[in-house]
């Protein structure tokens, strides 16, 4: 990793004393759906921080977020196993052969943790004693100051911060201004781990593309992606999308109508529409499958439709899928082929009965052998291995291939036109040889 294309500014991990010091890890471990650890790639994208750490004597306490545990209008907290952090420390524990402790503190009712309990200072002594390999705090958003908008969130920070000696941020997959990833760099000696390294040095390389340069772009909801988009779409010289933000620009662009469509994802799209009138970088994908319900693929209940054939008022069905057959479009293929970087931010399909778009879509981008190829989110990674699993074993460490380990990062970053504007990665430079306050 070439670390000098790096903002200098940036404190790294490389740089920190962490000889014999107790190090407070901030990871983006957020795999854990009801309990159960969905795909371990964000885990396993943290090992070479946590290795690097113990490697130079330091004793590491981690803490992640796990799901939206607390509810937006009540403000209640939900603490419950369906978002612990156990599911995570096994995994650990089996993969390293090691030994982690999960403290517990009281929960107050509905507020969560609101506190971090002094009874932790004797598990930090068996840590420091090499009694046990770590500390695996609970889920930060259990804790009541992690999201809170008062005194509870310094309060959390300066706690989190008087457990170690060190912080050591690595997750650029969450990038919101919490308490466990902004406010405590005020209070400890913070740098930047190897996994944020690598993610801002891979973001550069969609913010600075070669060119031509392609962006594949997808989402359930048009208006969550819009403002991204935007800001990307000056940057490409081609652009495929799919879901339901094609079917937005496609309904916009045709005067055509389709189920799912709603009125605030069409007035969106109807400025792209507008925006692409002009320079005409919007790659249309010809065939997309029409079906006329959402309880799965149903045999007589969907169809191919060509979106050249559109007339003005004519009334579609969901459309839940890319045909295949789009993919050998003379102007597809050569686009796809033809690019030297291309970004995947997209699931072409309605999962998990229309998958055959994403599918052929990954196919065809390997097959373009001299692009740098960028994929970018969780859902857009599951897919990619649940579709194509030999193909993402054989490419997962191929230079060629770099796989985000967070989407919605990625796409703030594409928002704000740099990686260096996100308030964590911010907070490590702006505290950056200060001394701890």
């Amino acid at each position: 990793m070439d670390t000098s294309k790096l903002d200098p500014k940036l404190p790294l991990i490389q740089d920190g004393d962490l000889t014999d010091k107790v190090v407070l890890v901030r990871v983006d471990h957020n795999v854990v759906k009801k309990g159960v650890i969905k795909d371990p790639y964000r885990i396993d994208r943290t090992m070479g921080t946590l290795y690097h750490i113990v490697e130079r004597g330091g004793r590491p306490i981690l803490m992640t977020h796990i799901g939206r545990p607390r509810d937006k209008k009540t403000g209640a907290i939900d603490v419950g196993e369906k978002n612990s952090v156990r599911p995570i420390v096994d995994y650990l524990e089996h993969r390293l052969h090691v030994n982690f402790h999960v403290p517990e503190f009281n929960v107050e009712g509905d507020e969560g943790i609101t506190a971090i309990e002094t009874s932790i200072n004797l598990d930090i002594k068996r840590l420091r004693r090499h009694e046990i390999s770590g500390i695996y705090l609970p889920n930060t958003r259990w804790f009541a100051g992690e999201e809170a908008k008062d005194e509870r969130r310094d309060r959390l920070a300066r706690q989190l911060a008087g457990l170690a000696d060190v912080f050591i941020n690595d997750a650029f997959g969450s990038w919101q201004p919490h308490a466990s990833t902004v406010d405590v760099t005020r209070y400890l000696p913070s740098f930047a781990g190897f996994l944020m390294q690598e993610e801002i040095l891979n973001m550069e390389k969609v913010l600075t593309p070669e060119k031509p340069f392609l962006a594949v772009v997808a989402g359930a909801k048009f208006d969550t992606k819009i403002e991204p988009l935007k800001a990307l779409y000056p940057q490409v010289d081609h652009l495929v999308l799919g879901g339901v933000m094609y079917n937005a620009y496609l309904a916009a662009k045709y005067g055509v109508s389709i189920a799912g469509v709603g009125p605030d994802d069409m007035a969106a799209a109807r400025d792209l529409v507008e925006m692409d009138r002009k320079d005409n970088k919007i790659v249309e994908l010809p065939f997309i499958v029409e079906s006329d319900t959402l309880e799965g693929r149903q045999e007589g209940k969907y169809r191919t439709v060509n979106v050249r054939e559109f007339q003005p008022g004519q009334k579609l069905q969901y459309i839940l899928d890319v045909d295949p057959a789009s993919f050998d479009d003379v102007k597809v293929r050569d686009t796809i082929l033809g690019a030297r970087t291309i970004f995947v931010n997209a699931v072409m399909g309605f999962t998990p009965h229309f998958t055959a778009g994403s599918k052929t879509l990954d196919e065809i981008i390997d097959k373009n052998d001299h692009a740098a190829k960028m994929y970018g989110g969780g859902d857009t990674l599951q897919e990619f291995k649940d579709l194509c699993p030999g193909l993402f074993l054989s490419v997962m460490h191929d230079a060629d291939y770099y796989f985000f380990t967070g989407g919605g990062t990625v796409l703030r970053a594409l928002q704000e036109r740099t990686p260096y504007g996100l308030p964590p990665v911010r907070a490590l430079m702006e505290n950056a040889g200060r001394n701890p306050v």
